[in-house]
């Protein structure tokens, strides 16, 4: 990073009834603001789960108010319209030269924003930089991913061995080496991105209540010409779920009704709605052999519950599910434009 400028970066952070891992989150920021080259701000949205005012008191109590913005949002719009309601305060204060996405379930470990930043920096494509993790009780989880595809949905509809061998180049989670790899998107827990990037294809698509934002952001940068980044040196602690569960768990095993319609819109987007309907069908058909052979095993328990049944209810293959809405998003407002309120597409 070069010592004439200083570097604005904006970090966002997302809670739903998580106050108190939010202030841990916090908290781990605020050491991080010594980095030499960097003024790091955040902004917190409460996506309207009654924290704010816990959050408030210990933004306060910490003597936090010069560097973090809280949000009271007015309605829980899911994870995608929480962000870019953070997104549209942070242009707001000033426009940032780097926007930070943090779950508020994870602490950034000391130098893991500047190494994100400095790697950016340093190459003028790459677009977004995703940090390496580490659970609760400091266990590696070194994974990027692939774009899901009709493969991928194959390998996880049989979930078997040999299968997973022979389409191992479509699995989508990644195990990454200990140096800089380029991927198709990381992890949203922990997530770099330069602004030029929001220039050209905006914030997270706010269609998506919640699952699938991060595929389809790093796919929308991908077409813009972006590349995405995995970063070792960047080490975030992630406690995992502790930020979505309270928004999605409907049963021990089964996946909520949001994660379906994520996922329709996803490959209905990518691939259109033609070959989203042959995915879902190689799916389901994946799916049952899959359901099969793990009940010849004795291992039927080990299936998510009513994915089959759920699926077919939410695919496109019905009439009543191919509506596909624009894109909704935050849309940075152009330099030199004076604005309050960033527009949002249709």
């Amino acid at each position: 990073m070069s010592s004439a400028r200083i570097l604005d970066i904006a970090v966002l952070i997302v809670s739903y009834k998580s106050a108190a891992l939010t202030i841990d989150a916090l908290r781990s920021l605020a050491s991080e603001r010594v980095t030499p080259g960097l003024s790091i701000r955040a902004v917190v949205v409460d996506n309207a789960s009654g924290d704010a005012a816990h959050v408030a008191d210990s933004i306060a109590a910490n003597h936090w108010c010069s560097w973090v913005t809280l949000v009271a949002a007015p309605r829980n719009g899911g994870f995608a319209y929480g962000n870019n309601l953070a997104l549209e305060h942070a242009y707001t204060e000033a426009r940032p030269d780097y926007v930070y996405f943090l779950n508020p379930d994870t602490q950034v470990r000391s130098g893991a924003i500047g190494s994100l930043v400095r790697f950016l920096e340093d190459r003028s494509r790459a677009g977004i930089a995703g940090s390496s993790f580490e659970s609760h009780d400091g266990t590696d989880w070194p994974i990027a991913f692939r774009f899901p595809t009709v493969f991928s949905e194959i390998d996880s509809g049989l979930s078997f061995g040999l299968v997973t061998r022979a389409l191992r180049r479509w699995v989508i989670a990644e195990r990454m080496e200990n140096h800089p790899q380029s991927v198709d998107w990381v992890s949203g827990a922990s997530l770099m991105v330069r602004a030029a990037v929001l220039d050209a294809v905006g914030g997270l698509d706010e269609n998506y209540f919640l699952y699938f934002e991060e595929p389809d952001f790093c796919w929308r940068a991908q077409r813009a010409g972006f590349s995405t980044w995995y970063v070792p040196a960047s080490r975030v602690m992630h406690i995992g779920g502790q930020s979505t569960k309270v928004y999605s768990v409907i049963g021990p095993d089964r996946l909520p009704s949001c994660w379906f319609e994520s996922r329709r819109r996803y490959f209905a987007r990518r691939y259109g709605r033609v070959r989203a309907m042959g995915i879902d069908l190689t799916a389901v058909i994946a799916c049952a052999l899959g359901l099969f052979q793990r009940t010849v095993r004795g291992r039927r328990r080990t299936a998510v519950s009513h994915y089959i049944r759920d699926l077919l209810r939410h695919s496109i293959i019905w009439p009543s599910n191919r509506d596909l809405p624009s894109l909704r998003t935050f849309l940075p407002p152009r330099a030199g434009k004076v604005t309050t309120r960033p527009s949002r597409t249709a």
